[in-house]
């Protein structure tokens, strides 16, 4: 993976959790506009990870994506609306960061 899918990936992450936090507002306040703005967004970032699975294929580009939109998003939900995740929670983020370590790892590399 070139340092410029990462770029892409990280795009579609920032896009995604923006979309995410339009979709908490739409959940808490209403509002059709907020709903569209949303569904707008996450079209944008599905437009970006399509970017991405170009290069990378559709395995890869997808195991990524979900982790670092899970922690993206659960870092906005703790500083942005004050949620609090459990430990058994925290520990299943810090495996999927792990699993995807070991999928992204550059084939050939010794670990």
């Amino acid at each position: 993976m070139t340092g410029f899918t990462f770029l892409w990936l990280g795009a579609s992450t920032a896009v995604f959790v923006g979309a995410n936090a339009v979709l908490k507002t739409y959940a808490v306040k209403g509002g059709m506009p907020v709903l569209l703005g949303a569904l707008a967004l996450f079209c944008l970032g599905n437009w970006l990870m399509v970017q991405v699975m170009r290069a990378n294929g559709l395995g890869l580009a997808i195991s990524l994506s979900a982790i670092f939109q899970l922690v993206a998003i659960s870092l906005m939900a703790i500083v942005v609306f004050g949620e609090r995740p459990t430990g058994l929670q925290l520990g299943g983020m810090a495996l999927g960061i792990v699993a995807v370590a070991m999928i992204a790892w550059p084939a050939g590399a010794k670990g």
